[in-house]
């Protein structure tokens, strides 16, 4: 594609996602693009031109756009992820009839963020695919839904399964998400940054906290079952340093650009949870130790992309289990790119690139600040199993 179109970017014109585009827009010396926002697409308001093409960024950063979507006033309650997600969806939906009505195109399949941002169907996309998932009661679009913690216990049993991950089925940001164990003599608790206020309502803390009664559990879980509920093995994760690590993998169009690797003391490594970057290099260094290779790992995560092929840019949540011998895929995200700093991985084509500079390559190749080199050459990789 050259760079002649005229971009337009949906997301928060304030936000960080949005700056980080358009400065990778001049860094390549490309115009800026025009800045649509989430408000007025779902208040209709959005409008497109003939010739324009059509970038979606992420709505999350926005709190007036997560008020309008989730329908609740406080951006810390966890509640409405349900109904988040059949406005975000209809939204999309909306906002891809009116760019091809005027004549624009739009980046990114609108029909795939609708199972990107369901973790059942993501799940169950991925495994009829073959690509490693962790083990799920709650995959696909037949599985069974999940009505409270009642469903969980009988699902989880059924499955044979005593250490499960129990997350809301549209959330982000380990919103909603528990990590629960229970043994043979019926003990049960739970890992989570859940806060339950006295009046039962849920709210997200910056504070990972445990459960330890089935009581206790059981109430967040039917507070959250309402907005829909994924349930999966909880895989024992690989470790650096005494801590949990997991990988977040960037693949741009089939290709694995960037990479960092996520460690925590707890099941989740967000962050904002107290979750640090790790040690890349020592991780590879781990993967081969183990009789692995790297590229097969990364591979992994191109696999899954490919489940996605309306979708030039995804995260890819990469779980290491245990030894650093074998790779299962957490989840794909549609906009996991957000990675300050952190440049293109050696030979990946994106080296000295962050992840919207790779992207930009990636789409406009003959543009003057453009670095001549080839970002979509199919890696060849090996095969990697659960």
């Amino acid at each position: 594609m050259t760079y002649g179109p005229r971009l337009v970017v949906v997301g928060d014109p304030a936000g960080r996602r949005v700056a980080f585009f358009q400065d990778a827009l001049r860094t390549a010396g490309l115009p800026g693009a025009r800045v649509v926002s989430w408000p007025d697409v779902l208040g209709g308001r959005a409008r497109f031109a003939g010739g324009e093409t059509v970038r979606l960024d992420s709505p999350g950063e926005d709190p007036e756009t997560d008020r309008l979507l989730r329908g609740v006033d406080d951006p810390a309650r966890v509640e409405g992820t349900g109904r988040w997600y059949r406005r975000f969806t209809s939204a999309v939906a909306g906002l891809a009839g009116s760019v091809a009505a005027a004549g624009a195109v739009l980046v990114d399949d609108p029909a795939e963020l609708g199972v990107l941002f369901d973790k059942r169907l993501g799940h169950g996309r991925l495994r009829a695919a073959g690509v490693p998932v962790p083990e799920s009661p709650t995959s696909g679009p037949d599985a069974p839904a999940v009505r409270g913690w009642a469903d969980v216990r009988a699902l989880s049993a059924e499955a044979g399964l005593s250490r499960v991950f129990v997350k809301l089925a549209h959330g982000s940001s380990a919103s909603g998400v528990l990590a629960v164990e229970s043994n043979g003599a019926g003990r049960v608790q739970a890992t989570t940054s859940v806060e339950r206020g006295a009046d039962g309502r849920l709210f997200n803390s910056l504070r990972v906290r445990r459960y330890t009664s089935e009581r206790e559990v059981g109430a967040i879980v039917d507070a959250l079952a309402p907005d829909g509920l994924h349930v999966e093995r909880w895989l024992p994760k690989a470790g650096q340093g005494g801590r949990a690590a997991d990988l977040r993998v960037v693949v741009i169009d089939g290709r694995a650009t960037h990479a960092v690797l996520r460690t925590s003391r707890s099941p989740m490594t967000n962050l904002h949870l107290g979750g640090a970057r790790g040690d890349l290099d020592a991780a590879r260094a781990a993967i081969a130790a183990a009789g692995g290779r790297w590229a097969d790992a990364l591979g992994v995560c191109e696999r899954a992309a490919t489940v996605f092929p309306g979708t030039r840019c995804v995260g890819v949540d990469l779980l290491p289990t245990s030894g650093w011998r074998r790779f299962a895929v957490g989840e794909v995200n549609a906009f996991g790119d957000l990675l300050p700093g952190l440049t293109g991985l050696p030979g990946s084509g994106a080296e000295g690139l962050d992840t919207y500079g790779a992207q930009v390559a990636a789409q406009f190749r003959s543009a003057p600040g453009i670095p001549r080199t080839p970002m979509n050459i199919p890696r060849t990789t090996g095969t990697s199993t659960t």
